[in-house]
């Protein structure tokens, strides 16, 4: 990959990480990239400012970002954002930052926090202020989990944008009757309504991954869209997928303790026990849920 220099932020005059200082930095700390983390650092100056604008931020959001890494994302974030709270779950990437943004942008510095953590474990007690936008380039393995999780502890997370494997953007963002409608679908249509925000291609990172990568953006809903048990309610969207070919009867006849209770439910929740689950939105999943 050709060598380049860093790209400016023309907002705020602000240096961005390209190839160079990616490797120089990655140098720096002995780091190799692992596919265990799901480490691919963004090395587009280009493809930063795409996604700070893609993610509508205004002047007073807190920003959430996971996996920040060197912070190539994170430098376009910090002229955007009131605030930007990085979890990063690797020590020597999470120490090095602060130091990072200093150096390349000492006007936004302060308004960085970093905190070493586990994104699927973070509570909202973990966080030195509340976000209320989640700007993330997530490991292609645990994107849909972590998501899920840190729209379920942090109420405050009000819209979000999220860099995700491509085939993952298209299932977060699917609708009911689509092929690839599915578990990730509903369960994120729960908290927000989600649409595609735009494709990235593989090598604006280093490594460069073998797949292509997409922008999901998404809004919390401005109220819950019921008050049943979200445990109860994924538990249904879990069994009603486990077995897609089947209809909801089948599907849900080992949940619900058999073929009678299973009829009984889908009529009480005005469902036609022969469709497939693929059909249902989440309102439909709502309704079983709450009979």
């Amino acid at each position: 990959m050709a060598e380049a220099s860093s790209g400016v932020c023309e907002n705020a005059r602000v240096s961005l990480l390209g190839p160079a200082e990616v490797r120089r930095l990655a140098e720096e700390l002995g780091i190799r990239p692992t596919k265990k983390l799901g480490q691919n650092f963004v090395h587009d100056p280009n493809t930063v400012r795409k996604i700070v604008a893609a993610a509508e931020l205004d002047e007073d959001d807190v920003v959430l970002e996971v996996g920040p890494g060197l912070g190539s994302l994170t430098l376009g974030l910090l002229p955007s954002a009131k605030q930007v709270v990085a979890v990063e779950i690797d020590p020597p990437l999470a120490q090095r930052l602060p130091q990072t943004a200093r150096e390349m942008d000492p006007e936004n510095a302060d308004k960085l926090h970093v905190v070493l953590k586990d994104a699927m474990k973070v509570s909202k007690d973990d966080l030195p202020v509340q976000p209320t936008a989640i700007v993330a380039n997530l490991p292609y393995n645990v994107a849909v989990p972590v998501v899920l999780h840190l729209m379920s502890e942090l109420p405050t997370l009000r819209k979000g944008l999220v860099m995700v494997q491509a085939e993952v953007a298209d299932r977060m963002a699917a609708k009911p009757g689509s092929k690839i409608y599915g578990v990730p679908s509903v369960k994120l249509a729960w908290y927000a309504d989600a649409k595609k925000a735009g494709p990235i291609g593989r090598n604006v990172f280093w490594p460069a991954p073998n797949v292509d990568s997409g922008l999901v953006w998404f809004r919390r809903h401005e109220s819950p869209l019921s008050t049943v048990d979200r445990k109860r309610l994924f538990e249904i969207i879990d069994a009603a997928f486990a077995q897609r070919r089947k209809t909801l009867r089948a599907a849900l006849k080992g949940w619900a303790g058999g073929v009678q209770q299973v009829d009984e439910l889908l009529q009480k929740a005005d469902v036609d026990p022969q469709q497939r689950a693929e059909r249902l939105g989440v309102i439909d999943f709502i309704r079983i849920a709450e009979a």
